[in-house]
C-alpha cells in the first residue's frame, strides 16, 4: 500500500470516530513523528561527529597503561 493510500484510509478511518478519539489519534502521530525526528537529528548528529576531526586528537595519544601494567587480571 503506497503512503498516500495509507493516509486517505487513516483519514477515513477518523472522520467516523467521535472528536475526542481524533485528538487522540493526532497526538498520538505528533509524538511519533516528533521521535522520528528526534532520531533523524541524533544521526545525523553522529554522522556529523565521525566525520569531523574535532576528536582526532585522541587517535595520536600515546597508551597510558598496558597489560603489563596490571596487578591482577580479570577472568570474568
Amino acid at each position: 500500500m503506497t503512503k498516500q493510500a495509507i493516509i486517505e484510509r487513516t483519514i477515513e478511518a477518523i472522520n467516523q470516530l467521535p472528536e475526542e478519539k481524533a485528538e487522540a489519534i493526532f497526538e498520538f502521530a505528533d509524538s511519533v513523528r516528533k521521535r522520528y525526528e528526534e532520531h533523524q537529528l541524533t544521526n545525523e548528529i553522529q554522522s556529523l561527529i565521525a566525520g569531523g576531526s574535532s576528536f582526532e586528537f585522541l587517535d595520536k595519544e600515546e597508551d597510558l597503561y598496558s597489560v603489563a601494567d596490571l596487578k591482577e587480571v580479570y577472568n570474568g
